[in-house]
C-alpha cells in the first residue's frame, strides 16, 4: 500500500473532521457566550445625526435621565426584518423609548425600509461610517442594547430579538434597572 497516495486524502477526513468539531461546539444557544465587556459600564458617548432630519443630532447625553432599548439594525439586514415585529410590539407598550441604531446604511435606503415596515422607533440616529458602532462593540446587526437612567449598559442581546428574548431577558433587566435608581 502507498502511503503517500491516501496522505491527501487522510489530511482532508482530519481537517473535515476538525471543521465538524468546531460547528458542533459553537452552536450553543446561551449567547451569553460572548457577553459584552461594556455591561455594568458607562455607555460610550455619541453625537449621531438623526434619519429624519441629519441637522438634527442626539447624544448619549441628551437621553439620559431615563432607560432606553438602543436597537442597532440596516436596511441590508434579513433578521432585522425578522425581529421587526417583535420590536414594534415592545415599542408599542411605550415601557421605555426605543432608539433606532441605522448602522452603515443609505439614507434612502433605510427611509424606503421604514416606510415599508412602519418606524416604531422615539428617534433613529445613523452611523453611516460605523465609527461609533466601533466604541459600542457592535459587530453584526441585529443588536440590542438596554441602557439605564444614568447611562450604564445594563443589558446586551446579540440577534434577533424574540417574544422569549424580551419577556424573559430584557423586561427582567429593564425591572432591575429601573429598581437601582
Amino acid at each position: 500500500m502507498n502511503m503517500k497516495r491516501w496522505l491527501p486524502l487522510i489530511v482532508f477526513a482530519l481537517l473535515a473532521v476538525l471543521l465538524a468539531a468546531g460547528v458542533w461546539l459553537s452552536r450553543n444557544p446561551n449567547r451569553d457566550a460572548l457577553p459584552s465587556p461594556l455591561i455594568g459600564k458607562p455607555a460610550p458617548a455619541f453625537d449621531l445625526p438623526v434619519l429624519h432630519d441629519p441637522g438634527q443630532r442626539v447624544s448619549l447625553k441628551k437621553l439620559r435621565g431615563a432607560p432606553f432599548v438602543m436597537n442597532v439594525w440596516g436596511s441590508w439586514c434579513a433578521e432585522c426584518r425578522v425581529e421587526h415585529p417583535v420590536l414594534t410590539r415592545f415599542a408599542e407598550s411605550k415601557r421605555v423609548r426605543v432608539i433606532g441604531y441605522n448602522w452603515k446604511d443609505e439614507r434612502e435606503d433605510a427611509l424606503r425600509w421604514l416606510e415599508q415596515f412602519g418606524n416604531p422607533f422615539f428617534v433613529v440616529v445613523t452611523d453611516v461610517e460605523g465609527k461609533t458602532a466601533i466604541d459600542w462593540g457592535i459587530y453584526g446587526a441585529p443588536e440590542t442594547f438596554l441602557v439605564d437612567a444614568d447611562g450604564i449598559i445594563r443589558w446586551k442581546h446579540v440577534g434577533a430579538l424574540t417574544d422569549t428574548v424580551v419577556q424573559q431577558e430584557l423586561l427582567p433587566a429593564l425591572e432591575k434597572a429601573e429598581k437601582k435608581r
